[in-house]
């Protein structure tokens, strides 16, 4: 007899109370979630290890990974080639998602300036104009519109663009653009680029690692500098620019009285019309008449951060929650647009009688409803849900069981408003911040990002990671599933200044902020690269990207776009430490390359640990070598305690 396997206990698995309790709700009720399917389901060490080539039929081919130069593919290809190639098109399918993403903002953002689109417009035109300038685009003395259309040709470019370079590298600091131009690797168009490294990583074509790199960091950085940084100055200019708002966070902002709809996806265009028609008073009489007290818009994942930074609007969790929250019974439609919508959500929805609905031709479901967004009419669409919802709700059957955790933070940090808030209405500028860190205050920063992951406790180790860096004087920016992971364990609010070191806790207390800065959506990792490049600009620490004293961290990545992400900020000269696991085979040219010689080249590197507090050590080092570089390192008198002596000293208190 097989014996079997106890699943794990739901603590083990999250540190969200809320997700612990529907795990074990939904073990109870029958109903299989992600996590219990990530314990079944054990991931393959030739293909962890990127060991593994699929590209053409003579294989799959399957090296040994702990001798990877004992053999090499049918086709000859060793390993460095093959993890090259397969590294590589994670990145194309990364730079492709974020590209396309950018895409239909720009594409909303032309019709809504010609007038096609009447249910959306300008909330920022000071956004618009500063964008224009960026890009050397005149404005004194034009009107809104001429501009506006202009901004639009320019940034067409960045992804049909066929030869010389995307508009956006105008706000690259000098010396690191210098960097990339003797490299060969500026980005002429996202399209040319995945298209090239798509064709160069198929067999028989580019066999050279160091040579498909290059390829790599090109399309990487055609995502970060160009699709991505799109996507977000578009969206502020048509929503809103964000600025600091307190938000309620958890499944606790569900209400039983109420009809809840959750909005879960990435790009912001459905949540915002949703948003509208909420409000529309025919719809919220017909509520009322269902028996609710009003209808209840929840975000979750991307989508939800993107709107909670501009409007307040209430989150539920991230990707790892995704699931769980429909096991409360208390959904009454969840709709979906594209990115990180696990296909499971349609059989867990139909289990709970919870409508479950695609609005996006990009992404449909098998089973699911489909109601297709129009960009050009998006009302009838939000319109559609919300009438489903409250049909949903009228007609509840199940029991409704809503986890009471809750959390309230601050949210909303764009670029802009950092400006303001360390200078002021007429002297906005990052100054203070560059003077805190070259005096020592504040050691450097740190950009924690990226995915949750079932093959990790959820959100473990985004909240160890951040209580280290913050404790060591450490300001972190946050985007993605991970600003949720910290949102929720009460560490985006000024009261978490209190866990900071001195300097960093004294700099806090001054600005009044918190000493994590929640800064939007994964797609908004471009304002750090905006942050970044501020830094440089205002002067002090060094001429180039690679010279800030930085570091970067996804401790939970799943995703494809994740590694798109960290290679551009590698590109861009950042050190990326990875957490969880990492595509490479070890001990390979490919791994030391991208671990090692990127950086002796002039550009950041990659690095890697399962330990969060491993991950903390590795940041910090990194960022006190920089200093020490700069000649910042002896600014202030103190010792950091490395995670040995943290260790010891833990052990005997």
């Amino acid at each position: 007899m097989s014996k079997t396997i106890e699943p794990k206990k739901p603590q083990d698995l999250t540190m969200c109370e809320s997700t612990a309790q529907m795990i074990t709700k939904a073990r109870k009720d029958g109903v299989e979630l992600f996590f219990d399917r990530a314990d079944a389901m054990k991931p393959c060490p030739i293909g962890e290890s990127s060991a593994c080539c699929k590209h053409c039929s003579m294989g799959p081919c399957r090296l040994n990974v702990n001798s990877p130069y004992d053999r090499v593919g049918v086709c000859g290809a060793t390993i460095d080639t093959i993890a090259a190639r397969n590294f590589g098109r994670m990145v194309a399918a990364g730079t492709a998602a974020h590209t396309d993403h950018g895409m239909a903002m720009l594409e909303l953002f032309r019709d809504v300036i010609n007038g096609k689109v009447i249910d959306f417009s300008i909330k920022d035109p000071i956004k618009l104009f500063e964008v224009a300038e960026s890009l050397e685009i005149p404005t004194e003395g034009r009107d809104l519109k001429s501009v506006a259309m202009d901004l639009y040709h320019e940034l067409e470019r960045t992804y049909t663009q066929v030869e010389g370079e995307i508009p956006m590298v105008k706000r690259v600091p000098p010396k690191t653009l210098e960097r990339w131009r003797a490299a060969g690797i500026v980005p002429r168009g996202a399209m040319r680029e995945i298209m090239e490294l798509m064709h160069r990583t198929a067999m028989g074509v580019d066999q050279d690692y160091e040579n498909i790199t290059k390829q790599i960091s090109r399309t990487a950085l055609a995502d970060g500098w160009g699709g991505s940084m799109v996507s977000t100055d578009i969206s502020d200019i048509l929503f809103g620019t964000p600025t600091p708002v307190e938000v309620e966070v958890d499944m606790g902002v569900l209400k039983e009285d109420q009809v809840n709809i959750i909005v879960h996806g990435h790009e912001p265009i459905l949540l915002e019309a949703m948003i509208i028609a909420a409000a529309d008073p025919t719809l919220k009489e017909m509520a009322h008449n269902a028996g609710a007290k009003d209808i209840n818009l929840v975000g979750m994942c991307c989508s939800g951060l993107d709107v909670m930074s501009r409007h307040g609007l209430p989150h539920a969790g991230n990707f790892s929650s995704t699931e769980a929250v429909l096991v409360t019974g208390a959904v009454d439609a969840m709709t979906v647009d594209i990115q990180c919508i696990k296909q499971d959500l349609k059989k867990v929805a139909d289990h709970y009688d919870t409508p479950f609905i695609t609005t996006n031709y990009r992404a449909m479901i098998e089973g699911a409803t489909h109601i297709q967004l129009d960009e050009r009419d998006p009302l009838k669409c939000a319109d559609e849900i919300i009438i489903k919802a409250i049909t949903r709700f009228k007609s509840r059957r199940n029991p409704i069981q809503i986890p009471r955790k809750t959390a309230r933070g601050i949210h909303g940090f764009s670029v802009e408003y950092i400006k303001y808030m360390l200078g002021g209405a007429f002297r906005g500028s990052f100054t203070p911040l560059n003077e805190n860190i070259i005096n020592g205050r504040i050691r450097g920063v740190a950009g924690v990002v990226g995915c949750t992951n079932p093959r990790s406790k959820q959100d473990a180790s985004h909240i160890e990671l951040v209580k280290e860096l913050i404790k060591n004087d450490i300001l972190v920016l946050q985007t993605g599933c991970s600003q949720m992971a910290l949102a929720k364990a009460g560490l985006t609010g000024p009261g978490a200044a209190a866990l900071a070191g001195p300097g960093l806790a004294e700099v806090c207390e001054t600005v009044g902020m918190p000493p994590v800065l929640g800064m939007g959506a994964c797609v908004d990792n471009s304002r750090i690269l905006i942050a970044a490049s501020e830094m440089v600009r205002i002067g002090g620490l060094g001429d180039s990207l690679a010279d800030l004293p930085v570091a970067g961290c996804a401790p939970e990545w799943m995703s494809e776009k994740a590694i798109a992400i960290g290679q551009y900020f590698v590109a861009s000269g950042v050190y990326v430490v990875f957490g969880h696991t990492f595509p490479i085979t070890k001990g390979t040219k490919f791994e030391k390359h991208l671990f090692d010689d990127l950086e002796k080249l002039g550009f950041g590197k990659w690095a890697f640990a399962s330990d969060p507090k491993e991950m903390a050590r590795l940041m910090i080092a990194h960022i006190e070598k920089k200093r020490k570089i700069l000649g910042i390192d002896k600014s202030r008198d103190r010792v950091l305690i490395d995670m040995a002596d943290r260790r010891s000293l833990d052990a005997t208190a």
